[in-house]
């Protein structure tokens, strides 16, 4: 492995080159937004490598030491277009112009459908909006980030809409009242510039959600960036799916077991992570195959299941390796309740395209 991370980026642009076949020829199921989008999810998260002095190891945003990858996840299923390794101490925007350059060309190997790219606040930069826009020029795509209104005068925007008269509150309850508001803002680096559609969300409180009355109101405000020309609730919820994706990046931490990982060298852990894709992959296609349909082993419908649950019901599963007439047969438990949808889905695999 450390022969290997020396080859520099060869051997991460070969596993990405395959991680990228596997998802196209494997045909996995790819539900699409109430938009027509394919939903493309990146962020960043924390592994705790916390009491080593690893390469690479730094305080997170979490407030332990360790590291701080990003991921990026592919429509409802959530299948991983990618996952590089980071230093604990990097910010989350900064190189991401480069993940998502490497991530798009794959979600298009993957999908002809038009891209949805969707972030928190931690990517609110002019440099990852002018790189979304520039890939436009590739397919059809528009992104949906969460506004970071870092510097912004707040109040003097709240008091500007409630001396307009033609401003219209909502009061959801007693003590509470909100406004939204939309605008188009401008965003440049090197000398380019994109426009795009900013929708405010500003809360007033005088009276909490227990009935206190505040010696100061309470003012907050939100706000998501984005080139969708769509109502205002319709952006608000299809920001609320994004948040979904936060549990797939457990299932490397703790069903692949990759929370503190192997080796001092930081591009062995890096090629490590990139291991673990095609891995997260190939599990999710076999639950996917396995695990939805009605005579599959777990009982309770979902559109798809954990790591974690197929490796317990399908690759865990009991048997033995029999020769016999020069044939190796797989001796499966008589009551095992996997063995219709595991005969069914070797059977598939036999026909997969070599």
């Amino acid at each position: 492995m450390d022969t290997m991370a020396e080859s520099g980026d060869v051997a991460l642009t070969a596993l990405g080159d395959a991680n990228e076949r596997l998802l196209r020829r494997a045909k996995p199921v790819l539900t699409p937004l109430s938009t027509g989008h394919l939903a493309l999810d990146f962020d960043v998260f924390t592994l705790d490598n916390s009491g080593t002095a690893k390469e690479g190891v730094g305080r997170t945003y979490m407030g332990f030491d360790g590291y701080a990858p990003i991921a990026g996840y592919l429509a409802e299923e959530r299948d991983c277009l990618g996952l590089e390794l980071r230093p604990g101490t990097q910010h989350s925007a900064s190189e991401t112009p480069g993940f998502l350059t490497r991530l798009l060309p794959r979600a298009r190997a993957v999908s002809n459908l038009p891209l949805l790219v969707r972030a928190d606040s931690g990517f609110d930069g002019a440099a990852i909006f002018v790189a979304m826009d520039a890939a436009r020029a590739a397919g059809p795509l528009d992104w949906l980030v969460k506004w970071n209104p870092r510097g912004f005068d707040t109040a003097a925007l709240h008091q500007q809409l409630a001396a307009d008269p033609a401003q219209v509150w909502c009061h959801p309850r007693e003590g509470k009242r909100e406004v939204y508001v939309e605008e188009t803002v401008t965003r440049e680096h090197a000398g380019v510039s994109v426009v795009m559609r900013r929708v405010v969300h500003i809360i007033k409180r005088t009276i909490d959600k227990k009935g206190q009355v505040l010696l100061m109101p309470d003012i907050e405000i939100e706000g998501w960036l984005t080139s969708l020309a769509l109502p205002v609730a319709k952006i608000i919820k299809l920001y609320q799916g994004h948040g979904t994706h936060e549990q797939f990046h457990s299932e490397f931490k703790t069903d692949l077991d990759l929370e503190r990982l192997p080796s001092g060298k930081f591009a062995t852990k890096d090629l490590v992570l990139s291991l673990a894709v095609l891995a997260y992959n190939i599990l999710r296609a076999i639950g996917q195959a396995t695990l939805i349909s009605p005579d599959s082993p777990v009982r309770h419908a979902a559109k798809r299941r954990r790591i974690r649950t197929v490796m317990q019901e399908i690759i865990g599963i009991a048997a033995r390796v029999i020769q016999h007439a020069r044939r190796l047969p797989l001796g499966l438990a008589e009551h095992c309740a996997a063995f219709a949808v595991f005969e069914r889905h070797h059977q598939a695999l036999l026909q997969f395209p070599d």
